[in-house]
């Protein structure tokens, strides 16, 4: 018997079959999909029920140096200030107010503003940057 001792064998597996096979399970797919999908139902949005106008415009309120505040450029009494809440933000879709304040006022201040507007149930503020509110 003859033996060689100084050879080596590879083993490899034969992919064919296998590819064969992961082509066949793509064209099905393929064909399935295509077969269940030719509708789509489509849902076209409604309209609101809601008869108010809702106001989308964003309420700039400033803190002046001399402590005054303002609703988009109109002056507003500290007294009347939760009552100006209330009345801006009750038909508005969008209860985000923007706050920017005078660099040299103490945050105390801006603080009790947003102290009144968390009362009325605002609780999303946006502090502006100190050079953003063109009216200081």
């Amino acid at each position: 018997m003859a033996m060689s001792t100084g050879g080596q064998h590879q083993a490899t597996i034969n992919v064919t079959p296998m590819i064969d096979v992961l082509l066949v399970l793509l064209i099905i797919f393929m064909v399935v999909v295509n077969t269940e999908s030719l509708g789509f139902d489509a849902q076209v949005p409604q309209p609101s029920t809601n008869s108010a106008p809702v106001d989308l415009q964003d309420i700039i309120l400033t803190v002046h140096e001399d402590r005054t505040v303002s609703f988009n450029q109109e002056l507003v009494q500290d007294a009347d200030l939760e009552q100006r809440f209330t009345q801006i933000f009750r038909t508005r879709g969008n209860h985000v107010i923007f706050i920017g304040a005078h660099p040299d006022l103490d945050f105390e201040h801006v603080l009790h503003v947003l102290d009144i507007a968390r009362g009325v149930g605002l609780d999303r503020v946006a502090l502006l940057p100190k050079n953003q509110p063109s009216n200081l």
